[in-house]
Parts: structure tokens; C-alpha cells; sequence
């Protein structure tokens, strides 16, 4: 079936867009374990974009789940697939002339491999929430720690899955740094990738 599939050549650029829009695109992949503060610090942060002009989106693990990714469940393998598709959507917001602030587990080294060959390393930036899980529990609004620990749930990143820290993210951030100064020490180190 792929050998019948022919990539259309579309007439306005990835240039053009970043060019009208005054900015560049690439994507922002925040990972971490579940309760880390990922989502937390990526809506703080495309405030901050948004006040300054920048077009943004975010793509949330939940609210992925919950739409195309509806089909998938929390096996390594769907694991893998949910990233994968992650990936390919950020390369469209990406041509579209967005950026991409990507809150996801997750929890594999070879899928956050994918996503930022899928896009292009010039157009990845990652940053490693690192709450330590202790944190986390306390933090467990869901309460799906909880329910891990008792069995309800199984693949639990952390409790019956492992999460692989990133050896060499872009940037770390830690509990210690509030979503708002962590939202501009991420600025000042994507501060040339905005610019054309």
C-alpha cells in the first residue's frame, strides 16, 4: 500500500509560515513521571509564549488519549505508538509554523529517540521534569499511584513500568523552581531557536 502513496508538494512553506508568523517552530517535549508538573509547566509556559506573540500549542497526554489516541492502551508497545504518533503530530504543528509544548510520560529512551528523529533535532528541545516519585504520590490528584499500588492498575510508570531518565536533556527542571521562573529559564534557552 505505501508504494502507492505520493507526497504532495504543498506551495506555501514551513519558511513562508515562520516567516509571516515572525518566528520559529520546533517542539518542546516535557517528560517526566505522572504528577511530575509537565502539564503544569507547559500551559505556564505557552502563557508566556502567547503574551510575547509566539504561536503555540500544546499537546497534553491526557487529552491526547482521550481523541486519536483512544485506541491505545498503556502496554510498552501501545506506550511506543502513543509517542510515535505524538511525533508525527508536532512535525505537522511544526511545518504549520508552531510550537509544539508536548507534556507526555513518556517513559522510554527509544521513543524519545523517535520523536526527535521524526522532527529533526534542530527542532527538539527537551525538558526532563524531574519530581522525584515520592513527590509525585503526594501530588497524585488522579490517584492513580494509589491505585497501582493496589493493583488496579497495571503498567504504572514508576510503580510497575519503568521510566528512563533522560541522559542528556536540553534542560532539567526540579520542584525546587516554580512553573513561572522555570517557564523563563526555558526562554532563555529557547531564545535562538525563535529566532529566523
Amino acid at each position: 500500500m505505501v508504494e502507492n502513496l505520493v507526497s504532495y508538494d504543498y506551495k506555501i512553506t514551513r519558511a513562508q509560515r515562520n516567516e509571516l508568523n515572525g518566528h520559529g517552530s520546533f517542539m518542546i517535549l516535557f517528560t517526566g513521571l505522572s504528577g511530575s508538573g509537565k502539564s503544569t509547566l507547559a500551559n505556564t509556559l505557552e502563557k508566556r509564549l502567547f503574551e510575547m506573540k509566539i504561536k503555540t500549542y500544546v499537546l497534553d497526554g491526557d487529552n491526547v488519549r482521550k481523541g486519536i489516541n483512544q485506541n491505545l492502551g498503556f502496554s510498552a508497545e501501545d506506550r511506543s505508538e502513543n509517542n510515535r504518533r505524538i511525533g508525527e503530530i508536532s512535525k505537522l504543528f511544526i511545518d504549520a509554523g508552531c510550537v509544539v509544548l508536548a507534556a507526555f510520560i513518556a517513559p522510554f529512551k527509544k521513543d524519545r529517540e523517535n520523536i526527535k528523529q521524526t522532527v529533526g533535532s534542530n527542532n527538539y528541545f527537551e525538558v526532563f521534569v524531574n519530581t522525584n516519585i515520592e513527590e509525585c504520590e503526594r501530588r497524585d490528584t488522579k490517584g492513580l499511584y494509589k491505585k497501582a499500588k493496589a493493583g488496579m492498575i497495571t503498567n504504572m510508570t514508576g510503580v510497575s513500568s519503568p521510566y528512563e531518565v533522560p541522559e542528556s536533556p536540553d534542560i532539567v527542571i526540579t520542584p525546587s523552581t516554580s512553573p513561572e521562573e522555570s517557564a523563563e529559564l526555558i526562554i532563555a534557552q529557547i531564545k535562538h531557536k525563535l529566532l529566523l
